[in-house]
């Protein structure tokens, strides 16, 4: 499933001209999707084309694809350690390996594996544990040690005489990268030929209930009837649920991020490390991608604290040297909503006709297809599917959290 290696710049679609258009909404929709991000773009695109509603709205404040989609570090893994999370992102996996096909447009998805580093007795412990997992679950992991690593990616520092030795990692080979704009602009010009209205520079002011239900959406292009509103909006989830009354269990925090100038390739695989808080890619066009953990304090900015981005830089470094004289391109940040356990809210809420997806901390790219497609069975027959059902609002009440803090290799 690996695509081959392409020349940067091979076969890059134009930017779509639909995108460019931005009707005026109409008076009424069955469903108004609030966030024009790959989430909702993707539940758009699933409503139509499996449950063949396609009186939808979606509903972006800005431009489609302008906030965390742009935003992210385009990684796509299912390596989750309990069932419900792997379940999940999982479903999602199968869904990138044909979505190429599906949307009938290039998204670059490239299987090229993804490195959790080990660099403790425990690390090692916790991540044995998590490939055992997998394995039960059907999802393919193994374990390398120090000089499987070097094999993988010859160009990481395996030395003993560093900070954080590398004392092994998981493997997972069907992980990979996908073109984050692309993915956004396939499943927007796939939903948009099947009807959906795509209402770009829309920012919802107020969401109106009436009896126990929504029944519109306040906008600032005017009152928009809604038999539905689906909330998919990373990082303003709180916002906007407020408006209907209802108070939920996130914190919002910016993500850093940033990426190097063009280099020639370089690094075949995708390597994390939680413990120097660090993970790396290399784009298709040929940036080095470097993500790092969650500043620790909350906020809306889109950009992120320098002392953050230099301990990033210093694990980068550390990991790889190769990269010391590598120069820096630009940096931001996204505004991700993070739950108490580390773990995503998708499905019904208080409000008849309400639903809601967020919370999902890092892992929401990889999510789009399976969250899509769950989320749109959820509106559709107003009740969670069951790879989404372990995520409701109800676990807060019975204490069935899915804790995947750390759980997974990945700093939240």
């Amino acid at each position: 499933m690996t695509s081959p290696a392409q020349p940067p710049g091979a076969h890059l679609p134009e930017h779509p001209d639909f995108l460019w258009e931005n009707p005026e909404p109409k008076a009424s929709y069955d469903v108004v999707i609030v966030g024009g991000g790959g989430h909702g773009l993707a539940t758009a695109y699933y409503l139509a084309k499996v449950h063949g509603i396609t009186n939808v709205a979606v509903l972006e404040k800005g431009w489609l694809a302008g906030g965390n989609m742009a935003r992210n570090t385009t990684i796509i893994r299912s390596n989750y350690l309990w069932d419900e999370s792997s379940g999940i992102y999982e479903h999602s996996l199968k869904l990138w390996e044909g979505l190429e096909e599906d949307l009938g447009y290039p998204i670059l998805f490239d299987q090229r594996g993804v490195l959790n580093l080990a660099h403790s007795l425990q690390d090692v412990r916790d991540s044995v544990r998590r490939v055992n997992a997998n394995r039960l679950n059907g999802i393919d992991a193994e374990w390398v040690d120090p000089a499987g690593v070097k094999e993988i990616c010859p160009i990481v520092n395996v030395s003993p005489d560093v900070r954080y030795p590398v004392l092994g990692a998981t493997y997972q080979p069907r992980a990979g990268i996908a073109k984050h704009d692309y993915v956004a602009w396939g499943y927007a010009r796939a939903a948009h030929a099947m009807g959906v209205d795509l209402i770009q520079n829309c920012e919802v002011t107020g969401l109106e209930t009436a009896g126990g239900r929504i029944t519109a959406v306040q906008t600032s292009r005017g009152r928009i009837a809604a038999g539905k509103v689906a909330l998919c909006a990373a990082g303003h989830s709180s916002v906007l649920a407020k408006m209907a009354g209802i108070r939920l269990p996130l914190a919002s925090h910016p993500l850093q991020a940033l990426v190097s100038e063009l280099l020639e390739p370089v690094h075949p695989t995708v390597v994390m490390s939680n413990a120097v808080h660090v993970y790396v890619s290399q784009a298709h066009k040929g940036e080095l991608v470097m993500g790092a953990g969650i500043d620790s304090y909350n906020g809306y900015g889109q950009r992120g604290s320098f002392h953050i981005i230099e301990q990033q830089m210093s694990a980068a470094l550390e990991l790889f040297p190769v990269f010391a004289r590598a120069h820096l391109l630009r940096t931001w940040a996204g505004i991700v909503d993070v739950s108490p356990d580390a773990s995503p809210i998708v499905g019904l809420t208080p409000v008849g006709g309400l639903y809601l997806n967020c919370g999902w901390g890092t892992g929401g790219f990889k999510a789009t297809p399976g969250v899509g497609d769950c989320f749109a069975h959820t509106i559709a027959h107003d009740k969670p599917h069951p790879f989404n059902e372990p995520f409701t609002l109800e676990r807060f009440t019975t204490g069935a959290l899915v804790d995947e803090h750390g759980a997974a290799a990945v700093a939240h």
